[in-house]
């Protein structure tokens, strides 16, 4: 492989021999030790949350800015790709791709009890009443709207720039070239890489520990299967096999099999959630939700009015979207060869963000319909267990015995795509930026994943979702210094990019009205 000075760059597995060690050590103590590891993550989360709850809420508010600069200024125009590359996927493709990558389980776990949850303990209105309603929906919204997408999209700017139109190794290091120089290739690059691997494999432990935790569930609701800690860990052992499996297959083969099974289903859920769950009551409810989302987006993004919830709840999603970002940046660049920077940053913010509020906005709508049809039974069941709600829902609309089928199948389909996009990323992280990694190391990852997930839900125990925030906001933490850098280098890179185009353009009309005037003066001679 080879860098854009055509300098050979050495195969070096420092970054995978590192990031094995930590997740193993993780692993081997959990299993040893759970009590004490369930204490040290109890640690953990206080202390980040109590601490460095303002430094989340700033970070994500830069990396916003970050992609309106980006966007609205003439370094937009610029290709990530050269100048006569062209897109690899139709834009239909690309969208299907691009929200595949993201927030798949995290949407069908939390569409129906964040809504709810929020409802009946809410962080300012009154609970249980009309305002918490309207409360619950809008900062659902602004849990899964912009600013997640925003996280991604510079994440995966940097990647792609430097790697399709300068030729750098596709690792999340070569977006520092313009601050570090060649040093990307020395001790401060791979450190940089160790940490995207790091809040990578800890990130994604959230979203399989979840997805694991409702099919768990889903099984008790439907088929009366006892739910446990034991449980959950087969269930994770299993769907580790498959998605491994289908990692191994290849990108185009397993990958785009089950992005199109999740897609598919998931708007078949949609459209049959919006007949027969209240459609006029959810677009009134969108109508009102959407507008007081973006009023008070700003506001909301620097709130620190009731800290309690907000590490529960908002820095607890920033940091988890954090440490989404080196996977899904590597998703989203790698499919978006030949966009350019404008076109790449409107498609990652607003398309996928688009869809999941319509999203939220009919299950969550049709939740609150549905509810207040049945005196309460959707809240009721929340209020028991928040991992029942799609359950809750569907139970109260027709064909429950086909509906609660295809929802476990929907969800298994979310874990295996979110695990499959991750697993070939942190194999491509560890093996120096390769773009088709070896089944080997695919493999190798695929269940070092699940062995992460499973060590997180066997020492936690009863406190498992608190287990899973805390993996994510502790890896989240040393990564975010890592993407407000990364920030500064992306700008730095286009303009002098922008400046570079600036200056040869001249040049190029120069010649062009010259060449006439040559042309006539040798025609008189």
């Amino acid at each position: 492989m080879e860098n854009q000075n055509d300098k050979p760059i050495k195969k070096d597995r420092t970054v995978l021999v590192i990031s094995a060690v930590i997740a193993a050590v993780f692993v081997i103590a959990s299993i040893l030790a759970p009590t004490g590891m369930n204490t040290i993550i109890n640690g953990l989360f206080s202390s980040i949350t109590t601490n460095f709850g303002w430094f989340y809420l700033v970070s994500v508010a830069l990396f916003i800015v970050a992609v309106v600069v980006f966007t609205i200024g003439p370094w937009g125009k610029i290709k990530l790709g050269k100048d006569d590359d062209k897109p690899e996927f139709t834009n239909f493709q690309w969208f299907a791709m691009l929200f595949g990558g993201g927030m798949g389980i995290g949407l069908v776990f939390w569409s129906v009890s964040e809504p709810m949850m929020d409802y009946l303990s809410p962080p300012v209105a009154d609970a249980g009443t009309a305002a918490a309603m309207a409360e619950a929906m809008r900062l659902t919204f602004f849990h899964w709207g912009f600013s997640p997408w925003a996280i991604f999209a510079i994440g995966g700017l940097g990647l792609a720039y430097f790697q399709f139109r300068k030729g750098e190794r596709f690792l999340i290091s070569s977006a520092f070239k313009p601050i570090l120089g060649d040093r990307i290739y020395g001790p401060i690059g791979k450190a940089i890489d160790i940490l995207a691997v790091f809040a990578t494999i800890f990130g994604v432990a959230t979203s399989l520990g979840l997805g694991a935790n409702q099919i768990a569930t889903g099984l008790n609701f439907i088929f009366g299967i006892k739910s446990s800690s034991f449980m959950i860990a087969v269930i994770i052992a299993i769907i580790t096999v498959i998605f491994t499996l289908a990692t191994v297959s290849g990108l185009k083969k397993g990958m785009q099999l089950v992005a199109n099974a999740k897609i598919w289903l998931s708007i078949g859920f949609m459209v049959f959630i919006f007949i027969f769950g209240g459609c006029v009551a959810i677009l009134n409810g969108f109508t009102t939700t959407f507008g007081s989302y973006i009023q008070n987006f700003i506001g909301q993004t620097f709130w620190m009015g009731n800290i309690k919830w907000l590490d529960s709840w908002t820095i607890f999603y920033w940091a988890w979207w954090i440490a989404w970002a080196p996977f899904v940046g590597q998703f989203v660049a790698r499919v978006s060869k030949g966009r350019t920077v404008r076109e790449y940053l409107l498609a990652v913010t607003l398309l996928p963000s688009g869809f999941s509020l319509i999203w939220i906005a009919i299950y969550g709508g049709a939740a609150f319909n549905i509810d207040a049809v049945t005196n309460g039974a959707i809240q009721a069941a929340v209020n028991q267990d928040y991992t029942t709600g799609l359950f809750a829902l569907l139970q109260q609309l027709p064909l429950y015995s086909i509906t609660s089928i295809l929802s476990i199948v929907l969800i298994i389909a979310c874990f295996i795509g979110a695990a499959n996009s991750a697993t070939y990323v942190l194999a491509m992280l560890t093996s120096g930026g390769d773009m088709d990694p070896s089944k080997k190391s695919r493999a190798g990852w695929g269940i070092a994943q699940g062995a992460v997930t499973i060590a997180l839900i066997l020492a936690s125990g009863t406190s498992a979702l608190k287990a899973l925030q805390t993996a994510s906001i502790a890896a989240a933490f040393p990564y975010t210094f890592v993407m407000l850098f990364m920030c500064y280098s992306i700008f730095k890179a286009l303009k002098e990019d922008y400046n570079e185009g600036k200056l040869k353009l001249p040049q190029l009309e120069i010649k062009t009205e010259t060449e006439p005037i040559e042309k006539e003066i040798i025609s008189e001679k």
